[in-house]
C-alpha cells in the first residue's frame, strides 16, 4: 500500500517530536525512512509498534517520497545535516534547535509549502475571503523566499483585512451599527480596533450582546493577537513599523493567524 506526502511527513514529524515513541531517536536518512515504514506497518496491522524491529522498509514509491520529505524538512529548517562532531555530514542528522521549538507545540499546524497551508487554514475557515487568502499565500511565498519582513507585511494586512471584513459585516447587518459607532469613526486601524474590542467587553458585561461559548473560549487572546500581527508591520501611528523578524517568529506568526482568523469569522457569523 502506497502513501500521500501528508501521510509520510506526519508520521516523520511525530517520530522527531518524539509524539511516536521509538527506543532512540533516528539520526539517519535510512533510520529515519524505516522508523516511518515501521509505523505505517503496525498502525495498517492493527499493532503495537515494536521497539525491538524499526527496520520494515518503504515500497519504492514511498521511498521516493520520503526522499522529498526529508530535504523538505530541511529546507525548512526543522532539522540540519549532521549528527556530533564525529558524524557531521549526510546521511547523519539532527533536529535544529529552530525545529525543536517548532515540534515541542503541539497545536501548531504543519506545512510544507504555499497549497498545503491554503488547505489547513480552508479547513479551519471554510469561508475565508479569496482577497485574504491573496495576500495569506504571498506572505507563504514570501517565508520559503527567505523574505520575512515581507511575509510579515503581507500577514499584517491579511489581518487587517479580516478585521475589516467583520467590521464590513456589522456595518451591512444594521443590528450593531450604532454600538460600534465609534470604531467606524477612527480612522487608524490601531485605534478602530481597539475601540471595536473595548465597547464589544463593555457590552458583553452588560449582557447586550450574548456571544456562545465557543466564540467567548479565548476570545481576549485571539482579538489581541490579530492587532499584534497587524503591529509588526505597522506603528500606532499606521506607518511602517521596520520591525525585523526572525525565520522562527514568521513560522510562529503563520500558525497563529489560523485560530485568528478563525475566531474573527465566528463572530462575523455571529453579527
Amino acid at each position: 500500500m502506497n502513501h500521500t506526502y501528508e501521510e509520510i511527513r506526519k508520521i516523520a514529524i511525530d517520530i522527531l517530536a518524539g509524539r511516536e515513541k521509538t527506543i532512540q531517536g533516528p539520526n539517519q536518512y535510512a533510520e529515519l525512512s524505516n522508523y516511518i515504514g515501521s509505523v505505517l506497518n503496525s498502525r495498517e496491522n492493527g499493532r503495537n509498534l515494536d521497539q525491538h524491529n524499526l527496520s520494515y522498509r518503504l515500497s519504492y514509491p514511498d521511498s521516493d517520497i520520503f526522499l522529498e520529505v526529508f530535504w523538505d524538512l530541511f529546507r525548512q529548517g526543522i532539522i540540519t545535516l549532521g549528527f556530533n562532531d564525529s558524524n557531521r555530514n549526510f546521511p547523519f542528522f539532527r533536529v535544529s534547535a529552530h525545529g525543536k521549538r517548532i515540534l515541542e507545540n503541539q497545536d501548531i499546524y504543519f506545512y510544507h509549502d504555499v497549497s498545503s497551508y491554503e488547505a489547513v487554514i480552508k479547513q479551519q475557515v471554510p469561508d475565508i475571503d479569496d482577497v485574504t487568502l491573496i495576500y495569506l499565500k504571498e506572505a507563504m511565498h514570501s517565508f520559503y523566499s527567505g523574505c520575512y519582513l515581507s511575509s510579515s507585511v503581507m500577514l499584517g494586512v491579511a489581518s487587517e483585512h479580516t478585521f475589516l471584513k467583520l467590521l464590513e459585516k456589522i456595518e451591512t447587518t444594521g443590528t450593531y451599527k450604532s454600538t460600534f459607532k465609534k470604531a467606524f469613526d477612527e480612522r487608524n486601524i490601531s485605534k478602530k480596533f481597539e475601540a471595536f474590542k473595548n465597547r464589544l467587553k463593555q457590552e458583553m458585561g452588560n449582557n447586550n450582546i450574548h456571544l456562545s461559548d465557543e466564540i467567548k473560549e479565548n476570545l481576549d487572546t485571539n482579538l489581541d493577537g490579530i492587532m499584534n500581527t497587524i503591529r509588526n508591520f505597522r506603528n500606532d501611528s499606521g506607518h511602517p513599523s521596520g520591525n525585523i523578524i526572525s525565520r522562527e517568529q514568521c513560522y510562529v506568526n503563520l500558525n497563529l493567524f489560523i485560530p485568528y482568523c478563525k475566531k474573527a469569522y465566528q463572530l462575523i457569523d455571529f453579527f
